[in-house]
């Protein structure tokens, strides 16, 4: 494995997530403050490593890997305090919680098949961003110049949880095509053991 700069960057991402857990609950004001640094921090390290891996050629199969698994554990790390406290609601971290978990399966399985790979799409990268948006306005959850950061991050995360539907209709459909071709292989190969069965009884 190649230990390169963006692979150490997204292990620290990991290393952040129970920095979060710990800061999250320090009394407030300063919870608020240091939970809401901490998430913005980690998020920017998700860009940051990918920027370096695509510009330095330093792309590896490690952090293809964890890339992916530090950012959806970061993201339902955070939703989960969120909801604990209060302070988001549940079904907006079902709905985004549960999308990454069945996104993420299918592109195991297409992997797995070696079908065609289903890349990401602009609805995902914008629903990514605001999600983050969201979150690290939630978290901080104080007024700012007269504006609350808790309603604004609410506001976008509602629409977050949107985008979140909306790009997993199109990963679906964009895997369709080899869903139904392994449902109708299934289908006939069961049919044939079927046939193969009955002839030798």
């Amino acid at each position: 494995m190649r230990w390169t700069i963006s692979n150490q960057l997204t292990s620290g991402r990991v290393l952040l997530i129970p920095v979060l857990m710990l800061v999250f609950y320090l009394p407030n004001p300063l919870g608020y403050w240091l939970s809401g640094i901490v998430f913005i921090l980690a998020a920017f390290t998700d860009w940051l490593d990918g920027y370096l891996a695509r510009t330095r050629g330093e792309e590896t199969a490690f952090g293809r890997f964890l890339d992916p698994v530090a950012d959806k554990l970061l993201v339902a790390t955070a939703l989960v305090l969120l909801v604990s406290a209060d302070m988001a609601p549940a079904v907006l971290a079902i709905i985004i919680i549960g999308r990454e978990i069945t996104i993420g399966a299918l592109r195991e399985w297409l992997a797995q098949r070696a079908a065609t790979v289903v890349h990401v799409s602009q609805m995902a990268k914008w629903k990514t961003a605001i999600q983050m948006i969201a979150i690290s306005l939630l978290l901080l959850h104080v007024e700012f110049m007269g504006i609350s950061l808790h309603e604004t991050g609410l506001v976008l995360l509602w629409l977050a949880a949107g985008l979140t539907i909306w790009s997993g209709y199109e990963y679906i459909r964009d895997a369709w095509p080899e869903l139904k071709e392994s449902s109708e292989t299934s289908q006939a190969r069961s049919a044939q053991d079927s046939t193969i069965k009955n002839e030798t009884e």
